[in-house]
């Protein structure tokens, strides 16, 4: 069995101001925007790996259906669902690059063991997105 990784996803709050950081700031291709039902199929890519594609999905109709759906737009509003970690081969760079850019930063890089050095960002819905360097 050959697997490839095609999609993850993400909650949004809001698809457009998702749309802006992942494009204007952290400088992803949208790959996707098209209508589905009362929201809306909206996929970033980095641009060196166009066939993986993150899902921006909003949290409504059709996804996440009932009494769920407040909870989870709780739980996504305090950071605590959805996370994405990209390679970068200067975090340093990288790093003042998104703040001076306006992001969120939740954490400046720092040495880490699992990468040689990372930091961290929120994105406007509060997801945590990494920048590691390789070891």
């Amino acid at each position: 069995m050959d697997l490839k990784l095609s999609h993850s996803f993400l909650y949004v709050h809001d698809q457009d101001a998702a749309i802006a950081f992942y494009r204007d700031v952290v400088g992803l291709e949208v790959r996707t925007d098209a209508p589905m039902g009362e929201n809306r199929w909206v996929t970033v890519s980095p641009p060196s790996q166009p066939e993986i594609e993150i899902g921006l999905l909003a949290i409504g109709p059709p996804v996440v259906p009932g009494p769920d759906r407040e909870p989870l737009k709780a739980l996504l509003a305090k950071g605590s669902l959805g996370s994405l970690i990209f390679w970068t081969d200067d975090v340093d760079k990288t790093f003042e690059e998104l703040r001076a850019a306006g992001a969120e930063v939740l954490q400046e890089p720092i040495d880490q063991g699992y990468a040689k050095r990372d930091c961290a960002f929120r994105d406007p819905s509060g997801n945590m997105v990494r920048f590691a360097q390789r070891l």
